[in-house]
């Protein structure tokens, strides 16, 4: 904690009470007027050589080629995302959306589902719904829309998706967040999906955003944890001078912007437990993680952060501190937010927290966190000691300067090379449209990704934007999700972007790097979809770590399957499996440069060359005792 002083939480909960419509009750003030984000304070501008704010410029002319960008011609920029109006007048209008990667038909091919928001004539029942969108992949590069046949259309204010197989059949079923009721898509078997939310017990009605899928008590299924964001009223909205608003003004720079979150009465949080029977039942308030602070929960995520086989709970809060409730291994939690270094960064201050990624950045079996900020602030590099304490080291790592004028969204730890070191991507986009009428604030609307290379030593380095190429993009980005979509061995990026068309960030680095992916499949104490296990492969003299993880990013799920770049390195010496149920399990792998399925205690049952059924020997070493 570097001497820091640890806050109860009766007592931050007294410094962030909000205010409803109609009540006078005092809410938390931000420097230079009520209600926005919280930041680090007004940062100098960044200009590039033309003199463009560095957030949308600082394109150069040649360099690496590493990400194009190949949404057209994959079919997906036929489909939209629309929320609200293009002048973000309200806070409602500038979170979201989510992307999720799944295989919903099993065919060994991962699909896209990304959320869409709404409008207030939809709202009103005056217009037609935005509707979310399911793509099939073709196998050949091309996805097809499949949504109206799969019953995935969703109709509400989207926000956040999160996969999991929450019955245990094999099949991955979709929970889409929603402002309003939420859905929780089972899968049918056949391409179509049937809402069963309602009848589950998980529809709640409130503005949920972040969601996570994590077998928290160890009986074998997926439990499901659901962040709440801000109560907000349409027939009310928040308006500066409003009863909804604390003071008069809801100012950025000066200048009038929506007001929110900070100003603003925060959501509560829910945790279900799955019962087994297609039903769950709210724990929250039983196991004290419902937020009773009432702070703007965005981010979400089951992982295990200590190393003891059970799944810690990570929230990312939007401009109040972040959660951390570490699990006891007996069916509850203990809340050491502050105790392990994650609530605030390295100054002691809460941030503006979007999404959280989770990856071993260091090789040394440590899950480490990212959390992404708003400008004006650097985004934070939490590196874990592997007991589930945390230390900002994000300007040591190299990422805080370039990330300042930037507003984070989506983030991932991914091998983009494949050279066996955990790279990271960022995406950005602004919530406020009309910083661009101010270019001497350094920033714009839609900004351009940032992706870091992993120098191999804990340090990353900033990779060109290279013009032509996707990191020269500029969108309003949000979600953000992470998989090996074409099953080359190389992971590639799905960005929903706020009122645009989607963005595919194919990863074509020249590199020809060997890897390996495996497709996990738990036995009957595991989930079957094998969320929360972890991986630990050793070759070369390297021991990386791979976790399944249900939900990081903003608002997003990624590819279950845990990939592993190799580098030069032509033959893996082991895998060693902890399973969720406790038990762990040794694998020989007999080849590299394909996707292998693991089953719990069969060891290799089949493995994907190319995308196709490849021949090959199985083995595996027994359980460990």
């Amino acid at each position: 904690m570097s001497g820091r002083a640890v806050l109860s939480s009766s007592l931050i909960s007294l410094l962030f009470l909000t205010a409803p419509c109609g009540s006078a009750q005092a809410a938390p003030q931000q420097q230079g007027g009520s209600g926005g984000m919280s930041t680090g304070g007004v940062y100098q501008a960044v200009y590039d050589t033309a003199h463009r704010p560095i957030t949308a410029g600082g394109v150069v002319k040649t360099g690496p080629v590493i990400f194009m960008n190949t949404a057209q011609p994959a079919g997906l920029t036929s489909w939209h995302h629309t929320a609200g109006t293009s002048q973000k007048r309200f806070i409602l209008e500038a979170k979201g959306p989510g992307v999720a990667l799944l295989d919903y038909d099993n065919d060994g091919w991962l699909d896209i589902y990304l959320v869409n928001g709404s409008t207030y004539k939809a709202l009103d029942g005056k217009e037609a719904p935005p509707q979310a969108a399911l793509f099939h992949n073709n196998h050949d590069g091309t996805f097809s829309n499949v949504t109206a046949k799969a019953g995935v259309t969703n109709d509400r204010w989207g926000y956040g998706v999160v996969v999991g197989d929450f019955d245990n059949d094999g099949w991955p079923d979709i929970y889409v967040t929603n402002f309003g009721k939420n859905r929780l898509y089972h899968n049918n078997h056949d391409g179509t999906f049937t809402d069963v939310a309602e009848k589950a017990g998980v529809a709640l009605g409130t503005w949920s955003t972040g969601a996570t899928f994590g077998d928290y008590d160890g009986d074998g299924r997926l439990d499901l944890f659901v962040a709440g964001y801000l109560q907000f009223d349409v027939k009310q909205p928040p308006v500066a001078g409003s009863a909804c608003v604390h003071g008069n003004s809801c100012l950025y720079r000066g200048t009038p912007v929506m007001c929110g979150p900070r100003g603003l009465q925060g959501e509560h949080d829910h945790l279900f437990h799955n019962n087994g029977d297609g039903t769950f039942s709210d724990v929250s308030e039983k196991l004290g993680v419902g937020d009773p602070a009432g702070y703007y929960g965005l981010g979400a995520l089951f992982v295990d952060v200590n190393n003891d086989g059970k799944p810690d709970l990570a929230v990312a809060n939007d401009s109040t501190p972040n959660y951390l409730y570490i699990n006891k291994g007996d069916g509850t939690f203990e809340d050491e937010s502050y105790q392990s270094g994650y609530a605030l960064n390295s100054a002691g201050r809460e941030v503006a927290n979007m999404s959280i990624a989770a990856g071993d950045y260091e090789n040394n079996g440590h899950m480490d966190l990212v959390n992404t900020t708003f400008s004006d602030d650097y985004d934070v590099i939490f590196n874990n000691d592997g007991t589930g304490t945390f230390s900002d080291v994000s300007t040591e790592a190299g990422i805080a300067l370039a990330t300042i004028p930037f507003v984070g969204f989506g983030a991932g730890f991914l091998d983009y090379d494949n050279d066996g070191w955990k790279d990271l991507l960022i995406v950005n986009g602004h919530t406020y449209p009309n910083v661009d009428q101010h270019p001497e604030w350094g920033t714009t609307y839609a900004q351009r990704a940032l992706l870091f290379h992993s120098l191999k030593n804990g340090k990353f380095e900033l990779m060109p934007a290279v013009e032509g190429t996707a990191l020269a993009v500029v969108s309003v980005g949000r979600g953000a999700a992470f998989g090996d979509l074409f099953n080359d061995g190389k992971i590639d990026v799905v960005i929903n972007n706020m009122d645009q068309v989607p963005s595919l960030f194919r990863n074509v680095n020249p590199d020809h790097h060997h890897w390996v992916e495996l497709k996990l499949i738990g036995g009957p104490h595991s989930p079957r979809d094998a969320v929360g296990a972890t991986v630990y492969l050793t070759a070369g003299g390297i021991r990386q770590r791979g976790d399944v993880l249900s939900g990081g990013s903003y608002l997003s799920s990624n590819d279950f399957r845990v990939h592993f770049g190799l580098g030069d390195i032509d033959t893996v010496d082991s895998v060693e499996i902890h399973w969720p149920s406790g038990d762990r399990e040794f694998v020989k792998l007999t080849a590299v440069d394909r996707i292998y399925s693991v089953t719990e205690a069969k060891g290799v049952t089949s493995a994907l060359c190319g995308g196709k059924e490849c021949p090959m020997e199985t083995s595996r070493m027994p359980l460990a005792q």
